[in-house]
């Protein structure tokens, strides 16, 4: 008998749920037998502060790789939208698995939809992109940090700590809370983060049997979506320091705006000085831009995906770091 495939995962509820989700599909579709490894991450450790001031999201997954690169896992399971753009020497996306909503959630025990907010009211979230894109729809409300995993954060909310908190939709069905969501931001008002709503699993790059045997779990239009989404993000230097924002205007798995494998792609970017001065400042207006394109192949979402960055620097958006050899 082959020994059981090990995934590695963080411990919060929401991240053992999608680890338990992909062992059920490994389980089911390929005849695997799996175990899970637990671990608790640095971002999951440092509450104090925000991602952008520790290191970014690449904190959640940094024990995750030593246990696939030290033999103790065989891969690991991670929400795409915290997973760094570019991946450290000797690991790999192996697949990418069909997206949950990828929309932002307002919730709230008072108020049903920001427009029903009063002014100075105060809304929780420690993401510079929601941080900028609800400042630009309500500039009169009072932005607060809001840290530690989704059960924490909805404690938090409950003690009165919050008049509202923003979080990913995904996370909230995934858990069967839909009931605390009081209503969900449109695309064209709250654009979501890269990746968001979808799973990636992570492997190292020297194991081909992994890699081709996980490649039939993919859903390829996610994947070609998210490669996208992604790859403006990476041109843009993008990462927890940067609020950007870049979606796919359209519902992988459903036919394309205009028929055919047409993608709409849209993205948004702030200043990141403004955002991190805090509520007191007041934010530089954002470059949102917008571009379509054919896209059947990783190649094709890439080069959209760069097309639509170089919009957004044509617009006055400027890179985290060096600008990619592009």
């Amino acid at each position: 008998m082959n020994p059981p495939v090990v995934i590695a995962t963080r411990e919060s509820r929401l991240a053992l749920w999608q680890a338990e989700h992909v062992k059920a599909l490994l389980e089911a579709r390929l005849g695997w037998q799996v175990e899970l490894l637990g671990m608790t991450t640095q971002g999951d450790q440092i509450l104090d502060r925000s991602l952008s001031k520790v290191g970014g999201k690449g904190l959640f997954v940094k024990e995750l790789e030593v246990a696939l690169s030290e033999g103790r896992a065989d891969l690991a399971v991670h929400s795409l939208k915290d997973v760094p753009m570019d991946l450290p020497e000797g690991f790999a996306l192996a697949c990418v698995l069909e997206r949950e909503d990828p929309r932002d959630a307002f919730v709230s025990n008072q108020f049903a939809a920001l427009a029903e907010l009063p002014t100075g009211a105060v809304v929780g979230t420690s993401s510079l992109r929601r941080l900028v894109l609800l400042k630009a729809l309500r500039p009169d409300l009072k932005i607060e940090p809001l840290r530690g995993n989704l059960d924490t954060r909805l404690r938090k909310l409950d003690e009165g700590q919050y008049h509202a908190i923003v979080l990913a939709a995904a996370g909230l069905k995934r858990l069967g809370l839909h009931a605390r969501i009081r209503s969900t931001f449109a695309p064209a008002d709250m654009l979501p983060a890269a990746g968001q709503g979808a799973l990636g699993i992570e492997v190292r790059s020297e194991r081909a049997d992994l890699l081709a045997a996980l490649a039939t779990l993919a859903h390829q239009p996610t994947w070609l979506a998210v490669t996208a989404e992604r790859t403006v993000s990476r041109a843009m230097g993008g990462s927890c320091s940067m609020p950007l924002a870049a979606f796919t205007a359209f519902s992988t798995g459903q036919a394309a705006p205009g028929g055919g494998d047409s993608m709409q792609l849209n993205a948004a970017w702030g200043d990141p000085a403004s955002a991190e001065a805090g509520s007191a400042v007041p934010l530089a207006p954002l470059v949102q831009v917008q571009q379509s394109a054919q896209v059947r192949s990783f190649a094709e979402a890439e080069a959209l995906g760069q097309a639509v960055a170089r919009q957004l620097r044509a617009g006055g958006a400027v890179w985290a770091s060096n600008p990619p050899a592009a």
